[in-house]
């Protein structure tokens, strides 16, 4: 009973253990240094499958980061770590997560999957992203993280609608651009 017991901890530290490496890199500054908090109803690990399932209102928590799913499945394919994928399902899955500007970004979809391998997140079914009004719906998202490019399509028939605040936008053009006291002023010679 005993060699159980000790079976059933190793096992959940190593599960706990695989979902904390691949959930770190969703994370800004300072977030991947925070413990990883999960919640859930039930745990169940497949040694040989190198699979780890949460599931019953799962929330994943570290630093600003939340993600609440009816399920969450970590994998580490052929064991290898730093291969990591995790995939949440539910209706809908969300993530929330304050960015080091202090400004949040949402979002939601019926399944998220994220590749730490390659930095990919995949928002499918009703998927959704949003940072203060500006937002972004579709069928499926796509974003890779590190080069910040992201792609947004919809099935047939079905449009991607986007949602743009020029007064954000200009935010942005205006923090990129020096100031007009800043910019050279033409000289005037007599």
């Amino acid at each position: 009973m005993k060699s159980k017991t000790n079976n059933l901890m190793r096992n959940t530290l190593i599960a706990s253990s695989l979902f904390a490496v691949s959930i770190s890199t969703f994370a800004v500054t300072g977030d991947s240094n925070q413990p990883i908090h999960i919640d859930s109803a039930q745990q169940s690990l497949d040694m040989q499958g190198n699979t780890v399932t949460f599931t019953g209102n799962v929330v994943v928590k570290q630093g600003t980061i939340e993600v609440k799913a009816d399920k969450v499945v970590v994998t580490r394919p052929q064991g290898g770590q730093g291969s990591e994928v995790v995939e949440g399902y539910g209706n809908p899955v969300t993530f929330y997560q304050m960015q080091d500007n202090g400004k949040p970004v949402k979002g939601h979809a019926q399944k998220i999957r994220y590749e730490l391998a390659t930095d990919f997140l995949v928002l499918t079914g009703n998927a959704y992203l949003e940072q203060q009004d500006s937002n972004v719906k579709g069928d499926r998202i796509t974003y890779l993280v590190k080069q910040q490019q992201m792609e947004a399509t919809s099935d047939k028939g079905k449009r991607v609608t986007t949602v743009l605040v020029p007064s954000q936008l200009q935010d942005k053009e205006n923090k990129s651009q020096p100031s007009r006291s800043q910019q050279p002023q033409p000289r005037v010679t007599e």
